[in-house]
């Protein structure tokens, strides 16, 4: 397309320029012949500024195909890039909140109604130190509460020593601590 245009520019000069200068401007063959290359030299301007008008098109349609094409790129990517954002965050969450899968995994979330606040270590020391059974009856009548609401021995054991099941020492203990106190409830 190029080639071809050159060469129609190159022409148009030519049968322009060469008549006008080769050519003897008192005989009519030669006015004829000058008339003709310079309408040749006309057709082939036009013919050539054509071509140049329609490359010109075709270079604006080519410019649009890129920008579509970088622009979908670029959209692939930031989705991506978001996807992607949104997998580490979720991770980071299960990460941060291991209390939470834990329970999930194991089944002990609670209902609207069923959560309370566990008792925690101290609170757990306090009764053991003082050997009151005010602690004692406190734990007993909150285990009958749970059981009221169906809840199961892990669940409770959860619930009020704060220690989920498995074959840890503290939860063997907090295991007897309950049949102790469930047996001596039984014994009233």
């Amino acid at each position: 397309m190029h080639l071809k245009l050159f060469m129609l520019s190159a022409s148009s000069v030519v049968l322009w320029i060469a008549p006008l200068a080769a050519l003897d401007k008192t005989l009519d063959i030669n006015k004829a012949l000058q008339g003709a290359s310079l309408t040749a030299a006309i057709a082939c301007a036009v013919t050539a500024g054509n071509i140049a008008r329609e490359q010109a098109e075709q270079n604006e349609i080519e410019e649009i195909k890129t920008r579509a094409i970088t622009a979908d790129v670029v959209d692939e990517i930031a989705t991506s890039a978001y996807i992607s954002q949104q997998q580490r965050q979720q991770e980071a969450e299960q990460i941060l909140n291991p209390c939470e899968h834990l329970e999930r995994s194991l089944a002990l979330t609670y209902d609207e109604g069923e959560r309370s606040e566990p008792i925690t270590q101290n609170q757990l020391a306090e009764p053991e130190k003082n050997g009151s059974e005010n602690g004692e009856s406190e734990r007993i009548e909150r285990i009958h509460q749970l059981q009221a609401k169906g809840w199961g021995k892990a669940k409770i054991i959860l619930e009020i020593w704060g220690v989920t099941k498995g074959g840890s020492p503290k939860y063997k203990a907090a295991e007897a601590e309950y049949k102790r106190l469930i047996q001596e409830e039984g014994g009233f």
